[in-house]
């Protein structure tokens, strides 16, 4: 057990040398500037998030499930020593709350952020401006939440912030409803995916998140998140350098259906995925009207699902003491 009362199973492989982020490569050789392009290409007719809206966020935000038009939207940014102990290590983790969401989740614990498009509008230059001073903090990444409707922006941004000195991984923080589109544009530019898996079916991510195929959307995408960056790597310090690391809050009621994506993640991803199986779940936002999300997660059904997790064989997993009390 660690001193942050986790238990976490497996060995994380550690990659040797000094760090380099994987978008200077695409920086030096032009190929960040081309995606640039391509992502303010996209905006005209939105494909950006899996919602494929089709708008043509340059004129309007009018029919975009989003509502953000050219400019991100910023609520904050800190330093986070609430994340997982490989993303905030010891200085914490360089966190930008991105305001707007794609996904409409009735029991969002962030709703103040998620479903509003109050903060800050930026440019790429103020977008760049605030990694770089998450940074000169200290922090051990830049870890941007909830990007998924502003790719182009976020493009744009790591270029600015990279010409000037960024030397930080790049954490692509997403609830897991993301385009094949959008995925394109960050190969190859983002250090470290960090989805959500909410669901192991379409229904239920229909009933209370609003929207359409959940399921074998987020499932394509995390196949591809894994395919750019494979298992997570971290570095001697415990700190996480490169990879995929794998959120799934559980439920109240079995409705995320736990089972089925931690076997899908096992067979079809990789069983040393790194995997945060999370119990903090609690009633917020509408979730008081819509029963069983009105009450927080049970010890037995959270004990259930870390023995879901050991069925199927998941080796990096990182749950908390008192499921296994």
């Amino acid at each position: 057990m660690s001193a942050d009362g986790a238990i976490r199973e497996g060995t994380p492989s550690a990659r040797e040398g000094p760090f380099r982020p994987a978008y200077l490569d695409l920086l030096e050789n032009g190929e960040l500037a081309r995606r640039v392009e391509r992502g303010r290409a996209h905006l005209s007719d939105c494909v950006l998030c899996a919602r494929h809206c089709h708008v043509d966020r340059t004129r309007s935000i009018r029919g975009s499930a989003c509502r953000i038009g050219v400019r991100a939207v910023l609520h904050g940014h800190h330093a986070h020593h609430g994340e997982e102990p490989c993303l905030r290590g010891t200085r914490g983790s360089g966190t930008i709350f991105v305001s707007s969401c794609n996904l409409r989740c009735l029991y969002c614990q962030n709703w103040q952020i998620s479903q509003s498009c109050d903060g800050e509008p930026v440019d790429a230059s103020r977008f760049a401006e605030i990694m770089l001073e998450l940074q000169n903090r200290g922090c051990h990444n830049v870890n941007v939440v909830s990007p998924s409707h502003v790719v182009a922006q976020l493009l744009e941004a790591v270029m600015v912030a990279a010409e000037r000195g960024l030397r930080l991984p790049l954490v692509y923080n997403t609830g897991g409803y993301d385009s094949p589109e959008g995925l394109a544009l960050l190969d190859g530019v983002v250090d470290v995916y960090l989805p959500d898996m909410k669901y192991g079916d379409s229904r239920t991510a229909r009933q209370y998140s609003h929207v359409r195929n959940y399921a074998s959307v987020n499932r394509s995408a995390v196949k591809e998140m894994h395919r750019q960056v494979g298992d997570l790597a971290i570095d001697a310090d415990g700190v996480a350098r490169r990879g995929l690391l794998v959120r799934h809050l559980v439920l109240p009621g079995g409705l995320a259906n736990t089972g089925r994506v931690l076997k899908f993640i096992s067979e079809e991803i990789s069983p040393d995925t790194h995997v945060n199986l999370m119990d903090q779940y609690y009633p917020a936002y509408r979730g008081f009207d819509y029963p069983p999300f009105n009450r927080p997660v049970t010890l037995q059904e959270y004990r259930r699902a870390v023995a879901l997790a050991k069925k199927y064989g998941l080796r990096r997993l990182e749950s908390h003491a008192p499921a296994l009390a």
